[in-house]
């Protein structure tokens, strides 16, 4: 929030503050408040802007004027021409605003003569003003393309006004006359030229737009006016000439609105009451001739009439009251409807939901119960369910293998321990009978009782591999009995080490010897 400080020795500062800012807010209040209406019997524009018959409703043109579906050529490009249009009937509004869109084209550089929008007391003929004739009283703004007084100032857009009594200055251009006015080009632009004229409690506001762009929006101020007295009544009309050089004058639209204050808005106009009075009369009196037409066919066609009477086809048609109750049925049983698709899947995630918490439950009892217990009845998984990739027992059944196994393997490592420490202290006590006498028969027993431990161990160990592989294959295979016979004696056990020590010694030397003969290539 601003707040305004006193200034020490300025008090004049911050009184012209304070009157800029009211000054300021006033201007914002009152252009807030403005009120617009269209008036159509003031305005004219495409498409079928011209009749079948060439006329343009509410408007009338003169000249070398040629109207069309889609603007009115005000000249065409020929040398010395003139023509304008303008409205038939007075205007019943004090305050306006008028969108003129309008192109001029040609193919010189420069051109002429230029084109006149017209608010008058009485509408013009045609004369030496840009086709229109001098001495008038209103408003002209003239969009001027020819420089008559070769100061390389046009284009140029002005606005004069006349109480009659004045002749217009060609050659000067009307400098000396006009209110105020523009440098500004209007000739051979991409798009539609665009002057918004506006007339508001004496103040005269001309906005333009060049024509470089497509925006609506791209409007500058060009003329600005204050205390600019106007006739109360008049008409608008538009026109234009052409001299030694020529142009196209085209209007493509002219669209008038009427402005109000807010306080104005609120009082009705005598005309809108004396219209709404005429339709309202105009509408009871076509009820009433209907109505005297209906009963009239009623007496000539009594048996027609008597049949429409059972027919009963005003029935036939609904009011508002009954299209309103259908409309309400409708929508509710649309809401019904979609009630009960809820209601679907809410009964089928339901069920998804119960059928998982089954088979959770039916794997929670199968996992405390052991990989060989039965499925509890009340937690099935039906035939239609989701298909597992693996059960639950069958993932314990897996580990007890497992466990098995690594059990069965360390089994055989101190097996083969064992068997190590026995065969030492077999070597052992053979080389102690060869420096000692021993008692006959003493040191065979010995022997042949540690072979005899060494192939209990090792049939128990070849049991235990086979029932394991039995167990974890989900097959019974029968047991193979070892032998009664010694499988390994002594002597084979270390003919059989004598060879494979033979053996590397001969890769050994083997390696050695194509190791020397490789060498000899470098």
């Amino acid at each position: 929030m601003a707040v305004l400080l006193p200034v020490r020795g300025q008090p004049h500062l911050v009184t012209k503050l304070l009157l800029l800012l009211v000054g300021a807010l006033c201007v914002l209040v009152a252009g807030q408040g403005v009120h617009k209406r269209f008036e159509y019997k003031f305005s004219f524009k495409p498409p079928y802007l011209a009749q079948k018959d060439g006329s343009v409703p509410f408007f009338e043109y003169a000249g070398n004027a040629i109207a069309s579906e889609d603007s009115v050529r005000i000249t065409p490009s020929l040398r010395s021409q003139k023509g304008m249009i303008w409205s038939k009937e007075l205007t019943n509004f004090d305050w306006w605003e008028v969108e003129l869109t309008f192109k001029v084209t040609g193919r010189g550089r420069i051109g002429a003569d230029g084109l006149a929008f017209w608010y008058s007391a009485a509408k013009g003929v045609e004369g030496p003003v840009y086709g229109a004739n001098d001495q008038w009283i209103g408003l002209g703004v003239f969009f001027d393309s020819f420089d008559n007084d070769n100061k390389h100032n046009n284009p140029y857009i002005m606005a004069m006004t006349n109480d009659g009594a004045k002749n217009f200055d060609h050659q000067n251009d009307g400098a000396t006359q006009q209110l105020a006015g523009c440098l500004r080009d209007f000739r051979n632009k991409p798009f539609p030229v665009k002057a918004k004229i506006e007339y508001f409690k004496n103040t005269l506001t001309v906005l333009f737009h060049n024509g470089m762009s497509n925006n609506d929006k791209d409007f500058e101020m060009c003329i600005r006016a204050e205390n600019v007295v106007l006739p109360k009544q008049g008409y608008f009309g538009v026109s234009a000439a052409t001299g030694g050089l020529a142009d196209d004058h085209d209007v493509l639209r002219l669209v008038t609105h009427s402005l109000r204050s807010p306080e104005m808005a609120l009082v009705p106009d005598n005309i809108d009451q004396e219209e709404s009075a005429k339709f309202e009369t105009e509408f009871q009196q076509f009820q009433q001739k209907n109505k005297e037409q209906k009963d009239q066919w009623i007496k000539e066609n009594p048996e027609a009439a008597k049949k429409l009477k059972e027919d009963d086809w005003e029935d036939f048609f609904e009011d508002d009251s009954t299209r309103e109750l259908k409309q309400i049925f409708q929508g509710q049983s649309a809401m019904n409807e979609v009630l009960r698709d809820l209601h679907r899947k809410m009964d089928e995630i339901i069920g998804r939901q119960e059928r998982s918490l089954s088979v959770l439950t039916s794997i929670q009892n199968t996992g405390g119960r052991g990989a060989g217990s039965a499925p509890v009845q009340g937690g099935a998984v039906p035939a239609g369910a989701a298909i597992d990739t693996i059960r639950r027992d069958e993932v314990n059944a897996v580990l007890a293998n497992q466990k098995e196994l690594v059990g069965a393997a360390r089994d055989i490592k101190n097996f083969v321990s064992d068997v190590h420490s026995k065969v030492s202290n077999i070597q052992q006590v053979q080389g102690k009978g060869q420096g000692s006498v021993e008692r006959v028969g003493g040191g065979g027993d010995e022997q042949l009782k540690v072979i005899n431990e060494i192939r209990d161990s090792v049939n128990r160990v070849k049991m235990d591999m086979q029932n394991g592989y039995a167990r974890q294959g989900g097959q019974k295979q029968e047991q193979v009995a070892c032998p009664t016979v010694s499988c390994v004696s002594t002597m084979m056990l270390v003919g059989a080490l004598a060879c494979q020590l033979v053996m590397i010694m001969a890769y050994l030397m083997y390696r050695d010897s194509k190791e020397q003969q490789a060498k000899k290539f470098y």
